[in-house]
């Protein structure tokens, strides 16, 4: 089995700080573009909410013939992000961290979005997966709600998707992403207003059928004799709430948190939206602007889910993907040590789930890892510069490199790009899980190419030299395990920039080893690495004195 200790998996450099920091997270969701602000205690740890700002964007009202985003469209969400900025800085945020969902994930022209806002405002937005979506969904909702170890499902109906997550406090038992959303069923399902019975009939039953499976899945999780309680975030389950909290109570709660809709109540909701022209929803006392174009869409979904799982009410959490992501912030940086110290190995675990599903052989592709670190951290400083987060990035991609060969041996380098781009590799964004698989494709045969399709993928010049640079040194890490049996033990390399030469010792497992197929194969794939970094390497091996 795998020995990761030896492969010295390493989360981010940790901080130890004592006084409050104050963090911004922006979601650009499919509907509306959110960012909260808060307040962070290191010592508790905790954090509380100093701010919250929203626009309705509609990043999901997307090019009918090309699925494009609009120019339009972008160019609000751009002077959105920066208005936010503005926000965050005069509110004395140390960093703002901005994650991109459903719409842009889908556009063609997502990447070159993103590419724009980094380009116009300096801000760096990570693309994230369904399925990353959903956990830090569970991340932000456990921020929120104490579930005493007792099983609960959390749905998020978004502008383009939605999110069911089975977790009991401890890890997420099921993560699933579906591609329902309240602006998505609106714009794809209802020409009519008020809507016909016969788009009617079809919304509920398109919900139902596009559920079922995330449904299933959570189902096939629960144990015998668990009753789990229903939790729901996002836009649609407030303004649902407070529709029908200001007309049973003539006021709206101070605080949504706790507050239950039940499934009676929901359906009747329904049954009144669906009668009514979009124009008298807006008027409804409660709904808030521009909620009333998408609420039925996004209330059926409720029911249909509702109705699927067998619950009778739902419980509102007012905390999701925003506070999910500042939580993600503070495990990556040290800040959450006890509670949900589980989380702070997702990368680790999910890489190795990937591994085993395609039986990957661990202890090759970890003594491969060993040796990329290893020259990684010995060439830090003198051929390269990169840091914690690139040298996770490598070592992902050295225990997957060969994942390929699951599909066929032959190209098994390509295979494993299709693989590791194409599976959920939690806790990465997609910039990083483009980047892994980059640097799996590129550990044999043609180095990076600007033909390459997957290489163009890599929108930034600094992402395409991370995988440049990286992918060379993975080539060395695996042509040092050649016959996959751990002939060699170590390394060893000096930089002599006058003469340009970079010399490798390498040590062997065995005296009685000349290791010549490890040599030879350093030999014929180190002119990758040559050219890269502008050296002439010389690998000599080092002999091991035998006791008489």
């Amino acid at each position: 089995m795998v020995n990761l200790v030896s492969a010295s998996w390493e989360s981010l450099p940790t901080q130890t700080v004592e006084q409050h920091r104050i963090i911004a997270a922006i979601d650009l969701g499919t509907n509306s573009l959110h960012m909260v602000v808060v307040r962070i205690e290191p010592r508790l740890p905790s954090f509380s909410i100093i701010a919250r700002e929203k626009e309705t964007v509609r990043l999901g009202d997307r090019d009918i013939e090309t699925g494009n985003l609009k120019p339009e469209v972008m160019e609000r969400a751009i002077a959105t992000l920066g208005r936010f900025q503005e926000i965050a800085k005069t509110l004395n945020a140390e960093t703002i961290i901005a994650v991109a969902t459903s719409a842009v994930r889908e556009a063609p022209n997502g990447k070159d979005f993103l590419q724009s806002v980094e380009d116009e405002l300096g801000l760096s937005v990570d693309l994230i997966s369904g399925q990353e979506e959903a956990r830090r969904i569970y991340l932000g909702v456990l921020s929120g709600m104490e579930f005493n170890n007792h099983p609960h499902i959390i749905i998020d109906i978004g502008g383009g998707s939605t999110e069911i997550i089975l977790g009991d406090s401890h890890e997420a038992r099921t993560l699933t992403s579906t591609k329902v959303g309240a602006v998505r069923l609106t714009s794809e399902l209802i020409t009519t207003d008020p809507i016909s019975n016969a788009e009617f009939k079809y919304l509920q039953a398109y919900a139902r059928g596009m559920l079922e499976r995330s449904v299933e899945e959570v189902q096939a999780n629960l144990k015998l004799g668990e009753f789990p309680r229903l939790v729901g975030t996002s836009g649609t389950i407030e303004t649902l709430v407070m529709i029908q909290a200001r007309e049973k109570q003539s006021s709206v709660p101070s605080m949504l948190n706790g507050y239950e809709l039940s499934l009676k109540d929901l359906q009747e909701w329904v049954n009144r939206l669906r009668k009514i022209s979009n124009s008298e929803r807006a008027a409804i006392p409660g709904m808030p602007e521009k909620r009333s174009e998408v609420i039925l869409a996004g209330a059926v979904i409720l029911q249909e889910a509702m109705n699927l799982l067998g619950v009778e009410s739902v419980t509102v959490c007012e905390r999701s993907l925003r506070e999910g992501v500042i939580v993600d912030w503070m495990l990556a940086h040290g800040l959450i040590e006890d509670r949900l110290r589980y989380q702070t190995s997702v990368r680790q675990r999910s890489v190795l789930k990937i591994a085993n599903k395609y039986h990957v052989n661990l202890e090759h592709s970890d003594r491969v890892a060993v040796f990329a670190l290893s020259i990684f951290n010995q060439t830090k400083g003198t051929l390269h510069n990169w840091g914690a987060e690139e040298r996770q990035l490598l070592q992902a991609a050295a225990l997957l490199h060969n994942c390929g060969h699951y599909v066929s041996h032959s190209s098994h380098h390509k295979h494993s790009y299709y693989l590791i781009r194409n599976s959920e590799l939690l806790g990465y964004n997609e910039t990083e899980v483009e980047i892994i698989a980059n640097l799996a494709r590129y550990h044999r045969k043609s180095p990076p190419k600007k033909r390459h399709e997957n290489y163009r993928n890599l929108v930034s010049k600094n992402h395409r030299q991370i995988v440049n640079q990286l992918s060379a040194i993975l080539r060395l890490a695996v042509a040092l395990d050649r016959r996959q049996i751990g002939a060699i033990t170590r390394v060893q390399s000096e930089y002599l920039p006058e003469q340009q030469d970079f010399h490798l010792k390498v040590f062997p497992s065995r005296a009685d080893d000349d290791c010549a197929l490890e040599l030879w194969s350093l030999d014929y794939n180190k002119g990758v690495f040559e050219a890269e970094f502008g050296v002439k390497l010389v690998a000599n091996l080092e002999p091991i004195a035998v006791l008489s």
